[in-house]
C-alpha cells in the first residue's frame, strides 16, 4: 500500500513518534484504514458540524484535561492548539485544568466531574452519575456526546500507547 494513504499530519502517528519508513510504520501501512477511520472518529468527537450543547472550545477544552489527568504532555499540547482555534476563554479554557472544579457553576462541575471518573476510574461509573448531568441541566443529547468523546479520547490514548510499546519492541 502506497504511503500517501496515511495523512502526513495524522495525530496517531505523531504522537506515537513513528517514524516513516520503520518497522511499525510499515505495519500500520496494512492498517491505514484504521487511522483513517480514527481521523474520523476525532472530527465527530472534537469538531463535528453539530456540536449540540457540547462546544468545540469545551470538547477541545476537556480533551486537554483528560490529556493533562494522564500526564500526556503532547496530547496536551495537541488539544491546546485545538482549544485555541476553537476559541476558549474564560471558564471554558479553565476546563483545561485539572485543578479547576467548575466554581459555583453546577453544568461545568458536572461535565468535570463525569469527565474525571470516566478517564480515571471508569469502571467506578454508576448510574447515578448519569442522572447528576441530568441535574445539572445537560440534555440527554449532550450526555451522549459528552461519553463519546470521552470514550474516544480513551481509545486515543491506548492505541497510541500499544504503537508506543510495539515501537520499544520493534
Amino acid at each position: 500500500m502506497d504511503a500517501s494513504v496515511i495523512a502526513e499530519d495524522d495525530v496517531i502517528i505523531g504522537q506515537a513518534g513513528i517514524a516513516s519508513g520503520g518497522a511499525v510504520y510499515q505495519a500500520l501501512l496494512g492498517r491505514a484504514d484504521v487511522l483513517a477511520m480514527t481521523r474520523k472518529a476525532q472530527a465527530a468527537a472534537l469538531l463535528p458540524e453539530d456540536p449540540g450543547g457540547l462546544s468545540h472550545a469545551e470538547r477541545a477544552a476537556l480533551a486537554v484535561r483528560v490529556a493533562r489527568l494522564h500526564g500526556d504532555a503532547g496530547f496536551a499540547s495537541h488539544y491546546e492548539t485545538l482549544m485555541e482555534r476553537a476559541g476558549a476563554a474564560g471558564a471554558t479554557a479553565a476546563l483545561a485544568d485539572p485543578a479547576f472544579k467548575g466554581g459555583d457553576d453546577a453544568r461545568l462541575a458536572a461535565l468535570i466531574a463525569y469527565t474525571d471518573l470516566v478517564s480515571l476510574a471508569p469502571k467506578d461509573t454508576v448510574a447515578g452519575d448519569i442522572e447528576a448531568l441530568q441535574a445539572a441541566g445537560i440534555a440527554d443529547a449532550d450526555i451522549v456526546r459528552l461519553a463519546e468523546l470521552t470514550a474516544f479520547l480513551a481509545y486515543q490514548t491506548r492505541v497510541v500507547a500499544g504503537l508506543k510499546l510495539m515501537q520499544a519492541t520493534a
